[in-house]
């Protein structure tokens, strides 16, 4: 194995142990069997190696969701199993889990939003690109300015990220409707 795939798989046991906050690069050097320098050889900091570890996370999911999705669907119940399998898997896997971490999620964020976004491979991505796709066919209100399509997402999230607030007892049944409501009202004709 070359030394940047060790630092990688290295990087990637001590995030997934330890937490981004509480994993250094010293630790990730010494995992690897290299020194620190040697780390900056191959990644500018801790971050973008985590993103990097990160971004192929969320490939696997997007990846493995889009061939569990029968596309033939309703928009309505595309949407809610994309969202809901998007949360369990999140919440199984300690590296996506960090899009949960306040202190980590507005520079995973930015990132998101910096990418080129032909060379972004995100479940966030393909959820936009099935609403998209849908504006184009005419499944989603004309009223709805593509540039609100990535908000919808972006606002569960948030919501996500404050389940206990809302009420953990009522945050799964909650969250469903919202998707429901959303995605009803995004594809519901607009009334004369």
């Amino acid at each position: 194995m070359d030394i940047e795939s060790r630092i990688f798989e290295c990087g990637k046991d001590l995030f997934s142990a330890k937490g981004f906050k509480k994993t250094n690069i010293k630790e990730i050097a010494e995992h690897a069997g290299i020194g620190v320098g040697t780390f900056y050889n191959y990644y500018a900091s801790k971050e973008q190696l985590f993103i990097e570890i990160y971004k192929q996370e969320n490939k696997k999911l997007k990846n493995r969701l889009t061939k569990s999705l029968d596309l033939t669907q309703e928009p309505v119940h595309i949407i809610s199993q994309l969202l809901k399998e998007n949360q369990e898997a999140i919440h199984a896997n300690p590296i996506l889990k960090e899009w949960y971490n306040q202190d980590f999620y507005k520079e995973l964020e930015r990132h998101y939003r910096d990418e080129d976004s032909q060379s972004m491979d995100s479940v966030r991505d393909f959820y936009l690109s099935l609403l998209r796709k849908w504006k184009q066919q005419g499944m989603i209100r004309e009223d709805v300015d593509e540039e609100l399509l990535p908000v919808f997402f972006d606002s569960l999230v948030c919501i996500d990220m404050h389940k206990d607030e809302i009420g953990i007892e009522h945050f799964p049944k909650a969250m469903q409707y919202l998707i429901e409501f959303i995605i009803t009202g995004l594809t519901k004709q607009q009334q004369n």
